[in-house]
């Protein structure tokens, strides 16, 4: 189940990162993709070791910190340090492909298993055609995905996704992958509804008895569940 994380960047901080991706040197992104995504992967990249990358995925983190939802629906253990590509002109699209499951993590040297994987939109919807995330679940219908610049998309790691042709402008984005302290999408997804639950509670009835009962339920499951 995708997850929206609205306004991850604020607008000085995603004008600030616009910017700076203007004057970017963009190498092929096959050269970071395994051998089944390099057949259909066509778009560019920043090198990790790029100082432009390690200066703008500092503010793509500070961002994911200041997001409560982000914190909730994901339950990050270890993140997979966020990326930048590019999509625009023959470099337009990467065909349907599922992420490697364990990433190597250059900086901490530690690897990351992607229970999520999660794209920040960089650039203005109406700045380019085509560009949709589409993400294909088993049994259910693929669902396009296209955001405001400065927002995310949370999703299972397990999916199946693509990213359709740019057909005019670019797209920009960051991407990266997180592990979660609990492994099970089932088990997340049901930590997460618990947690919008009770904040909803909360909102209606204050910390009552009900509501702490309940916080106390979330806790002794996250306890049970949690691979720290």
């Amino acid at each position: 189940m995708p997850i929206i994380l609205p306004h991850i960047l604020q607008p000085d901080g995603l004008a600030h990162i616009q910017q700076r991706l203007k004057a970017a040197e963009w190498q092929d992104g096959r050269a970071t993709a395994g051998d089944q995504a390099a057949q259909v992967k066509r778009n560019q990249q920043l090198a990790h070791d790029e100082p432009l990358a390690v200066e703008l995925r500092a503010l793509v983190l500070r961002g994911l910190d200041a997001q409560p939802l982000f914190l909730s629906a994901a339950l990050p253990k270890r993140i997979y340090p966020p990326r930048f590509n590019r999509y625009a002109g023959q470099a337009n699209a990467f065909g349907r492909h599922v992420d490697g499951a364990v990433r190597y993590a250059p900086v901490s040297r530690e690897r990351v298993r992607t229970d999520l994987s999660c794209t920040v939109f960089l650039s203005a919807p109406a700045s380019y055609d085509g560009g949709e995330l589409v993400i294909h679940g088993a049994g259910t219908a693929p669902q396009a995905i296209k955001l405001p610049a400065g927002s995310a998309v949370l999703y299972p790691g397990t999916s199946v996704h693509e990213v359709t042709p740019v057909t005019r402008g670019e797209r920009l984005a960051a991407f990266f992958w997180i592990e979660s302290l609990v492994r099970l999408q089932e088990q997340r997804r049901l930590l997460f509804e618990m947690d919008m639950a009770l904040m909803q509670l909360r909102n209606d009835s204050g910390e009552s008895a009900a509501a702490v009962a309940l916080t106390g339920c979330y806790h002794n499951l996250l306890r049970l569940w949690a691979d720290t």
